[in-house]
């Protein structure tokens, strides 16, 4: 948790902490190691890598949690009203579900992205896109449980409406799936991020992101020039480490308990 504030401290700060422009080049200071001037050295552009690795924090963290958002609220509704509904809504949605789950992730990612001009907000939509559908089938299984209990029924044959129930008894049982969900998913969609950027299909090469740096830091390994890489790759580890960790927590402390409660 800790790392995690302190990750989103340095994404806020990043204008104040950094003592060069993050994208300006400078052609008499390339492949710079680090030293004091620059403390992770420069790019083979002579851009401070400092000032990039903190700005990509930001890019990073903004495709990640905007994508998670996105898919655990499209995979969510679809499988709350897929297991609440049931009948042919829960045919038709599941249908969906299956179809989309077909074509590899890769391939169905990679073609979203070329379809549309390189953006973080094409990004965003892409993973978004791709990833709704396991929580779909979470939500639907619990949604499923959560309809045949007694409260329901009972809610149900009083008359109470469709969108009382779903708002008043659904809904907040599965709010520790959507907190849980949405934790995991931002570490799984900074990696995916991370990974078209370093196939050159993810976030536009002037802006800088830890899979930019990485795709343009490849070539300087074999010269030796270790610091382009590092870095960033140092960055994306901690923080989906960081990430999981939080998530894991999460399920830990609030999935129910066999008793029905939720774990405190």
């Amino acid at each position: 948790m800790l790392a995690i504030i302190i990750l989103l401290i340095l994404a806020l700060s990043a204008p104040y902490l950094t003592p060069y422009d993050p994208i300006g080049a400078n052609l008499s200071e390339p492949m710079h190691p680090p030293s004091r001037d620059h403390p992770f050295g420069t790019d083979h552009l002579g851009r401070d890598l400092y000032s990039r690795v903190l700005y990509g924090t930001r890019v990073s963290l903004l495709v990640g949690m905007s994508a998670s958002v996105m898919a655990v609220g499209m995979g969510g509704l679809i499988g709350l009203f897929s297991g609440y509904f049931g009948g042919r809504m829960d045919s038709i949605l599941m249908r969906l579900v299956d179809t989309i789950y077909s074509p590899p992730e890769t391939i169905l990612l990679m073609v979203l992205v070329t379809m549309f001009t390189r953006s973080v907000w094409t990004i965003i939509l892409a993973i978004g896109l791709t990833h709704w559908m396991s929580t779909a089938r979470l939500v639907r299984s619990e949604a499923l449980s959560i309809r045949q209990r007694p409260y329901v029924e009972s809610a149900i044959c009083l008359g109470a409406k469709d969108g009382y129930i779903l708002l008043r008894h659904i809904a907040p049982n599965l709010l520790y799936i959507a907190v849980i969900s949405v934790t995991l998913m931002t570490a799984h969609a900074i990696l995916t991020e991370s990974f078209l950027s370093f196939l050159g299909l993810g976030i536009p090469p002037h802006l800088p992101s830890w899979g930019n740096m990485l795709n343009e830091g490849q070539r300087d390994i074999m010269r030796g020039i270790w610091w382009t890489t590092l870095f960033p790759g140092l960055m994306i580890v901690i923080t989906v480490l960081s990430i999981n960790l939080l998530g894991e927590d999460l399920k830990r402390r609030l999935a129910p308990n066999r008793e029905g409660g939720i774990a405190l």
